[in-house]
């Protein structure tokens, strides 16, 4: 019960504040010990290609079971001293390591730059929180990349941590969230991280294989919820969640593409270098501003029936055992 309670208030908590800025957070001190490591295991292994990758290894095997083991040993401590203490430092790291508040604020920021008719700040807005190139991207393009990024990160930034969560409690999420960071980090096809990040990314993918389809399903079922297409949506999730390079990222993307009736992905600019990707939905409509709000209501949508179904898992295995 302490791990549904502790869940539960996470949540709750980040639904109503999202990420509390002004006090330390996990990923901060994760993406630390990355830089730190890697300068570290650069040094030990031998600079071949064999070396990088064996020292991604070592990388990606040590930072996020250490991630759990820290947490699990403060919070058994915790415990040990107090219930309701170890509760309150589980409930406030679940808390953290959510960010479906924080995900609305950021592209709202852009919807609310595109409906005052700045241009330029939507791009530099948009530019917080995509990897692709934003300088030239008209309006169309600049509710594409948003509407994107909101569908792919419902998965690793509200489905994936739930399900550890409620599996593990805050010690498993946090595992997965440093897996998160990792890829975030090095998980690119570049000379630099090619074979020195190649078993983070990996492991990403690994990490998302399950929540990534779940998070699809979910979001077909939460569309007829706000008046969108489920039957559009559940037509571009079989369809298009296999049109990307990730085996994990277009399934949210295809089913929020389905439900409000565009086309996503396509050409897109990555540091200056044009990368032609396969189309997800149906071209109805051209994106409008619109959009942005409604990719948030269906990533509200899908996190709420994802933890739904996870506190009624949860309850009928404590009733069971």
């Amino acid at each position: 019960m302490l791990i549904l309670a502790a869940v539960t208030a996470g949540f709750i908590l980040d639904m109503i504040f999202g990420d509390p800025l002004k006090l330390p957070h996990p990923v901060v001190f994760m993406g630390k010990a990355i830089s730190a490591l890697e300068k570290l295991l650069r040094r030990v292994f031998p600079k071949t290609a064999k070396g990088e990758f064996w020292a991604g290894l070592v990388l990606a095997v040590l930072l996020p079971f250490s991630s759990f083991a820290l947490s699990f040993g403060v919070l058994y401590f915790l415990y040990g001293i107090s219930p309701f203490l170890g509760l309150a430092a589980e409930s406030f790291w679940c808390f953290q390591i959510l960010a479906v508040k924080s995900l609305r604020d950021a592209a709202l920021r852009v919807y609310k730059a595109l409906l005052s008719g700045d241009i330029k700040k939507a791009r530099v807005r948009l530019s917080y929180i995509v990897g692709r190139d934003t300088e030239n991207l008209d309006e169309r393009q600049i509710v594409k990349a948003t509407v994107e990024t909101v569908s792919e990160n419902t998965t690793d930034g509200a489905v994936s941590p739930l399900i550890y969560m409620f599996i593990g409690g805050a010690p498993l999420a946090m595992a997965y969230k440093a897996i998160n960071t990792m890829d975030s980090m090095v998980g690119y096809k570049n000379e630099k991280y090619l074979y020195f990040g190649r078993a983070a990314a990996i492991l990403d993918d690994w990490a998302n294989f399950i929540p990534a389809r779940l998070a699809g399903v979910l979001m077909v079922l939460s569309a007829p919820l706000f008046s969108f297409d489920a039957k559009s949506a559940w037509k571009a999730f079989l369809r298009d969640r296999k049109n990307h390079a990730s085996p994990n990222s277009a399934h949210t993307e295809a089913a929020c593409a389905g439900a409000l009736g565009i086309a996503l992905s396509g050409e897109a600019s990555y540091f200056g270098v044009l990368a032609k990707k396969p189309q997800i939905g149906d071209d109805k409509r051209p994106p409008k501003p619109k959009d942005i709000v409604s990719a948030i209501k269906l990533l509200y949508g899908t996190s709420a029936l994802c933890f739904v179904l996870g506190v009624l898992l949860r309850l009928l295995i404590i009733l069971i055992f």
